[in-house]
C-alpha cells in the first residue's frame, strides 16, 4: 500500500478517533527520540525547529541569519494514536544523497527537493519530507537519517541575547496587514490562506508549512533583505510573480512542497535587498493577488 493510500485511510479513522489526542498528547517521547525538543502549536501540532546555525551563508553581500532563510523544521500532526510528519530540511549538496537514501529505506517519502535562493554561497538545498505512523518510530527514523548530515541538534553555545531589529516594525506591520514576530534578528510573518488545505485527506494547518512566509532581515540604513514563499493556487502564480517583479522583488524559485495537496499549491520564493517599507509595499501588492485569510 502506498504512503498516500495509507494516509488517506488513516484520515477516515482519525475523523472518528478521540479528539483528546491532539490536545493532551505528551510529545516528550518524540522530542527525545528525535534528539531535540519542540513546542506544541495551535491544533496540537508538535513542531521542532532545525535551523542551520552551523552554516555561514552569504547572498549579494548579506550574511544570512539562520531564521531568515536557513530555518529547517519537522512537524508532527496527531492522527488518532499515530501521526503524520512533514518537514523542510536545509541541506548542503553533499548531504542530500545519504540522507535521502536513509529516509527512503525507512519509508519516509521525499516530496520535494529544490533551491530557495539564487547566488547563495555556499549553495543550500531544501528537502521536504512526509511520513505517517507511530510518532516515536518516525522520530527515530528521522534522527537516524539526519545524523548523516551536519544539522545541529544542540542549541548554539553561549547565552542568546535578543537582537535589535533596526526596522520600523510598526510601519511594516501596517503595510503587510499582519503582526510580525521578531526571531533572532529577523522579522517574520506567517499569513494563512483562506481555504482549508489538506494532503491525502489530512488537514495541513499553518504549523505544517501551509502559510505564506515573509521574512525581513535588516541590512542597515532602513534597508532590509526579504525572502520567504508565497503559497499559491495555479491562477495566482503569474499575477503574484508580476506584482513582485514590478516592485523590484526577484522571483527565485517556483515548485511544489506536497504530492497530493488539495487545493493544488505552488510555492514561490523571492529575494530583494532595498528600502524596507518600499519592499513591504511590493509584498502587499503581491498579497492582494492571493486568497489570504483575513487577519
Amino acid at each position: 500500500m502506498s504512503l498516500q493510500t495509507r494516509i488517506a485511510a488513516i484520515a477516515v479513522v482519525a475523523a472518528v478517533a478521540a479528539p483528546a489526542f491532539a490536545a493532551d498528547r505528551d510529545w516528550s517521547d518524540v522530542g527525545k527520540a528525535l534528539g531535540k525538543e519542540g513546542a506544541t502549536q495551535p491544533g496540537g501540532v508538535y513542531r521542532v525547529s532545525l535551523p542551520r546555525t552551523d552554516l555561514k551563508v552569504t547572498l549579494d553581500g548579506v550574511a544570512i541569519k539562520p531564521g531568515f532563510a536557513l530555518g529547517g523544521w519537522l512537524a508532527f500532526e496527531p492522527t488518532g494514536d499515530q501521526a503524520m510528519v512533514m518537514g523542510d530540511l536545509v541541506m548542503t549538496q553533499d548531504e542530500i544523497n545519504p540522507v535521502m537514501k536513509k529516509l527512503e529505506d525507512s519509508g519516509i517519502a521525499i516530496t520535494a527537493l529544490h533551491n530557495h535562493l539564487l547566488r547563495a554561497e555556499p549553495a543550500t538545498m531544501y528537502m521536504h519530507v512526509m511520513g505517517h505512523g507511530d510518532p516515536v518510530k518516525l522520530a527515530q527514523e528521522l534522527h537516524a537519517a539526519l545524523s548523516l548530515s551536519k544539522i545541529p541538534f544542540e542549541a548554539p553555545s553561549g547565552t542568546s541575547q535578543p537582537q535589535p531589529m533596526e526596522l520600523d516594525t510598526a510601519s511594516i506591520d501596517n503595510i503587510i496587514g499582519a503582526q510580525g514576530k521578531a526571531n533572532g534578528g529577523v522579522l517574520q510573518y506567517g499569513i494563512p490562506r483562506a481555504e482549508k488545505i489538506a494532503e491525502s485527506g489530512m488537514p495541513v494547518p499553518p504549523a505544517l508549512g501551509s502559510a505564506i512566509a515573509i521574512n525581513f532581515q535588516p541590512t542597515g540604513g532602513g534597508k532590509a533583505a526579504i525572502t520567504g514563499d508565497f503559497v499559491l493556487i495555479a491562477k495566482e502564480v503569474n499575477p503574484v510573480a508580476k506584482a513582485l517583479r514590478d516592485n523590484g522583488i526577484e522571483v527565485t524559485a517556483l515548485h511544489n512542497h506536497m504530492l497530493d495537496d488539495q487545493p493544488r499549491l505552488f510555492f514561490m520564493h523571492f529575494w530583494a535587498n532595498d528600502d524596507a517599507q518600499k519592499l513591504a509595499k511590493g509584498l502587499r501588492a503581491a498579497l492582494d493577488k492571493v486568497n489570504a485569510a483575513k487577519s
